[in-house]
């Protein structure tokens, strides 16, 4: 079935197999935004959800912000937010309520505000109120568009000195890198020579636990939200070395027939004991969960790694999708629940 261009096509109705094909270019999209002059910033926060949250933690990892950085995903901020903060609102749809309460928080303790969404009320605001607003282009869903969204996080901090100069070209030159990587991921690339499509179809019909070490965990992050959304499928996500530290031993007991499959994404760039505690746990696991699909992240630097983590998961998300029988885009299920709250 995966290699049926004409089934994939009729399933795939608004090509977010396109989508992640091209998602390079989100990385060199450039924003013609004027910053003004923010002042003896100390700190970072970011509110948003899902999506629109996601982008933000892979800073932590890549290229890491020079002050403290937090992001909230939540109605409320921490209450050290104040005039020093840097407080960037973030939703693609703009009409996030988490995001939309946070931001009149933010107003109220006097923090110096930027925004990035894509429409919606958020939208309205930043033009209505003169603050910077990173315009990101609409039409897709927000977890297809991370690289958008990372892009426009660059383009704030770089000029701010609040991440490492040079960061927006090691950004480009990266996304000019993964063009060429995914094109053995197409669906016009038969099974056999597809390495996406052959994960997905040993993930087919199973939980998806995803396991990586904290460098990685953006992407492994990223791999979660696109099973459950892409592929409508429950999938969980954690990390080494806390796995060790708890759940570890809840792959120890029952039920002894475990309906999961489990992907590891183990980096070289992993401190050292975290790549020795996969290998001990997989070898003390082993007979007691399934067998890990392990992936090895390709790449000369973390940010490539990272990258490249990110895209290849996307691609066996959304095949994962069609092998269920469905569209990869519409998330019918959340829309309803906005329904329900603003009812």
């Amino acid at each position: 079935m995966l290699d049926d261009l004409k089934v994939i096509h009729q399933r795939d109705s608004q090509d977010a197999l396109g989508i992640a094909e091209k998602q390079w270019q989100q990385l060199i999209h450039e924003y013609v935004v004027q910053l003004p002059e923010l002042r003896d910033i100390r700190n970072v926060v970011l509110a948003g959800m899902g999506g629109s949250a996601l982008p933000a933690v892979f800073l932590h990892a890549w290229p890491g912000v020079s002050v403290p950085f937090e992001i909230v995903r939540d109605y409320s901020l921490p209450s050290y937010v104040n005039s020093k903060t840097l407080f960037i609102s973030s939703s693609y749809s703009g009409n996030t309520e988490e995001t939309l309460t946070a931001l009149t928080e933010a107003e109220e303790r006097g923090a110096q505000i930027v925004v990035i969404s894509a429409g919606g009320e958020l939208t309205k605001l930043a033009q209505d109120k003169g603050y910077p607003l990173f315009c990101i282009p609409s039409g897709i869903q927000p977890r297809m568009c991370s690289f958008y969204f990372l892009a426009a996080l660059v383009q704030i901090l770089e000029p701010l000195g609040l991440i490492k100069a040079g960061s927006g070209e090691d950004l480009a030159d990266a996304a000019r890198w993964l063009k060429e990587q995914n094109t053995s991921w197409r669906a016009d690339v038969p099974t056999n020579d597809n390495p996406a499509k052959k994960l997905a179809l040993e993930l087919f019909g199973k939980s998806v636990v995803v396991y990586s070490g904290p460098k990685l965990f953006p992407a492994a992050n990223k791999w979660k939200i696109c099973m459950n959304e892409n592929a409508k499928n429950v999938a969980w996500v954690n990390q080494y070395p806390e796995f060790n530290h708890n759940e570890f031993i809840g792959w120890s007991s029952h039920p002894v027939q475990k309906p999961y499959a489990v992907v590891e994404i183990r980096s070289s760039l992993e401190n050292e004991r975290v790549q020795k505690r996969f290998e001990i746990s997989e070898r003390l696991l082993s007979g007691q969960r399934p067998a890990p699909e392990v992936v090895e992240p390709q790449g000369d630097s973390l940010l490539k790694e990272l990258l490249w983590t990110a895209n290849y998961g996307d691609f066996v998300s959304l095949y994962v999708a069609l092998l269920n029988g469905l569209d990869p885009s519409p998330v019918a299920l959340v829309e309803k629940l906005k329904e329900l709250l603003n009812s």
